[in-house]
């Protein structure tokens, strides 16, 4: 007996699904080529005929399957999102938010351009990055000298390897932190084939714990002070810490540098942040080499900095370890037009008027017809100024619309916001104001659905 869902008398209704050659002649095809790869196309149009194969949808229908997949498909898999998180600088959406000077600066660096060329004698330079370096020293208004890398974690590496690998590195037990995705710092370090002499106690470290050690260490090879900015925690209560001023008399005293990590890239001294360490702080109270991320406070791309002495750059710079860990053309352009060009998101939603946050929450309640006006206070994120509020509002929507801005139809950009008790909150802070429409629109329709009946289970928690 035939199976009533392959059609009368037996015909199978997937003979007729339309052969690949056909469909390669749509339309949507020759539209799509000016994007995605050949073999990216013949991919969505085979699951268009699968789809059919599968039954799911009729054989006539495959040439519209196929030009909806086709015209949906992108040649990445990282979606744009909106940020209505309140949290500035995000980890879980990429970290800092790149200025309309960073991205021009990365589209025009995507073609050819002097990365190490000198154009008025046409020989090869060795001045790779020296334009950013030379931003970097002039927006810290510190520093003999600078140097790039790929991250924050490599300039650290690099770091210690140069000036102490072989040898040991005097490090607070308060310091042994865990960074990011399970990271930890001891570990880190230990693949420089450094030592680690860890001195003090978790809470509490005295400048004459580092002085102790630095005098009954005789093994081979250097020896440096490493001080680690905690980042994103704090201890409290009866806790004590050398300062980086009494670490820097201390090294200099007998000679062996000093390797201040400040984490999040704050150059200078902000009062929204109080307690954060800044490069030029560090400098100016005598650390020889200052390490940080350029993708947190900085506001910047993905990249390592590091800025001290002309000797301690110089001996990174030089080490084998700086070429393992070179940055790429694209992100030394943006970070450098990060630095010279105007105020960086990041620097832009930390410094936010509550003032004008209300006034496009009230905008944003009037144009979606729901919602009430909270306050709600922000967070740096990142792991930079741990526990320092920003204040600010939000518009609080019921928890049930979470996974609809979160999974939106074809064409609309997803919305994260925070999850609060039985309410997600839309906080602008860092969403551009001109997306302030795009923003009130999704909510809008995620609105609908849900009055419309869209179920929406409940949602895991943003932050």
């Amino acid at each position: 007996m035939a199976d009533a869902s392959l059609g009368g008398a037996g015909e199978d209704p997937r003979r007729l699904i339309p052969r690949t050659d056909e469909l390669l002649g749509l339309p949507a095809v020759a539209r799509a080529r000016g994007r995605l790869a050949e073999g990216e196309i013949r991919r969505q149009i085979a699951a268009a005929q699968n789809r059919a194969r599968r039954l799911e949808i009729p054989p006539e229908d495959v040439a519209s399957e196929a030009e909806e997949l086709l015209g949906r498909a992108r040649s990445h898999g990282l979606s744009p999102v909106i940020n209505a998180t309140g949290v500035v600088v995000h980890t879980n959406l990429g970290r800092a938010p790149l200025s309309t000077a960073a991205v021009d600066a990365l589209s025009e660096a995507a073609g050819p351009v002097d990365v190490e060329l000198d154009l008025s004698s046409g020989r090869r330079s060795s001045r790779r990055g020296a334009t950013a370096r030379e931003a970097l020293l002039d927006a810290c208004g510190a520093g003999e000298a600078a140097l790039v890398v790929n991250n924050g974690a490599s300039a650290l590496l690099l770091a210690v390897t140069a000036l102490a690998g072989g040898g040991a590195a005097v490090i607070s037990r308060g310091e042994l932190i865990e960074i990011g995705a399970g990271f930890r710092i001891p570990e880190l370090l230990q693949t420089t084939g450094t030592t680690l002499i860890e001195v003090g106690a978790t809470n509490r470290t005295h400048p004459r714990d580092y002085e102790r050690a630095l005098d009954e260490w005789s093994g081979p090879g250097p020896i440096a002070i490493l001080k680690v900015h905690t980042s994103n925690y704090r201890v409290e209560g009866f806790t004590a810490e050398a300062t980086t001023k009494d670490l820097a008399g201390i090294a200099r005293d007998r000679g062996v540098p000093l390797v201040a990590d400040i984490g999040s890239g704050l150059l200078t001294r902000d009062e929204a942040l109080p307690g954060e360490p800044d490069a030029r702080g560090a400098l100016k109270a005598g650390a020889d080499v200052v390490v940080a991320s350029g993708d947190k406070l900085l506001g910047g791309p993905q990249a390592g900095i590091a800025i001290g002495t002309s000797e301690a750059i110089g001996k990174m710079g030089r080490h084998p370890l700086a070429r393992a860990v070179r940055i790429d053309k694209l992100r030394l352009a943006a970070l450098e037009a990060t630095l010279r060009g105007p105020v960086p998101p990041v620097t832009a939603a930390l410094h936010a008027s509550p003032d004008e946050l209300r006034r496009r929450c009230e905008g944003l309640a009037r144009a979606t017809g729901a919602g009430r006006v909270v306050p709600h206070e922000g967070r740096v994120g990142g792991g930079g100024a741990p526990g320092v509020p920003l204040p600010g509002f939000a518009v609080a929507y019921p928890r049930k619309i979470a996974t609809l801005l979160r999974e939106p139809g074809a064409g609309e950009r997803p919305v994260l916001g925070r999850l609060h008790d039985d309410a997600l909150l839309i906080d602008p802070r860092c969403v551009p104001e001109g997306d302030d429409d795009l923003l009130a629109g999704a909510i809008a329709r995620a609105l609908e659905r849900l009055d419309g009946g869209d179920g929406a289970g409940e949602a895991p928690a943003e932050s």
